[in-house]
């Protein structure tokens, strides 16, 4: 019997994917908890359109990752810190540092962990990798001076 699997199950398919499995095993086991449902012109109808409305929901996200990075790819960072003899830096920029005051100072969220860098521990200008999305990159400048 073919059926459509409402969810992943194990040695059997992934969720929204059309398997064949036996009979007794669709009746028992899949469709009394709800794992699956057989293959109709109905079910495949539906099937198609959450499909759709998947990869339209998709294109939308990766497209405000999209406008996203065209915003952010203009914006530098400044952060000031404390600085002893011979310019050595007290501390560090951290990502969640990045990230908080992407937040703030330009009302954009990103994760701490979509943000690609070591701790900055020196003085100067720095190109920061952020991953907005699987496909979108942006490069966020991010400079350090010395507070005075």
């Amino acid at each position: 019997m073919k059926v459509i699997l409402l969810k992943d199950v194990k040695k059997v398919g992934k969720a929204n994917e059309i398997v064949e499995v036996s009979d007794g095993y669709a009746r028992n086991f899949l469709f009394r908890r709800n794992l699956a449902v057989p293959v109709t012109e109905q079910s495949l109808g539906i099937l198609k359109q959450q499909e759709k409305d998947a990869a339209t929901h998709q294109a939308k996200i990766k497209a405000e990752a999209e406008a996203t990075k065209v915003k952010m790819e203009t914006i530098e960072l400044t952060f000031k810190l404390n600085v002893g003899e011979n310019q050595k830096v007290f501390g560090s920029v951290s990502t969640k540092q990045i990230s908080d005051a992407l937040l703030k100072q330009h009302d954009i969220k990103v994760d701490k962990r979509k943000i690609k860098s070591d701790p900055l521990v020196e003085l100067g200008v720095y190109q920061v990798d952020v991953e907005l999305h699987k496909a979108v990159h942006a490069k966020l400048n991010v400079q350090i001076k010395a507070q005075e």
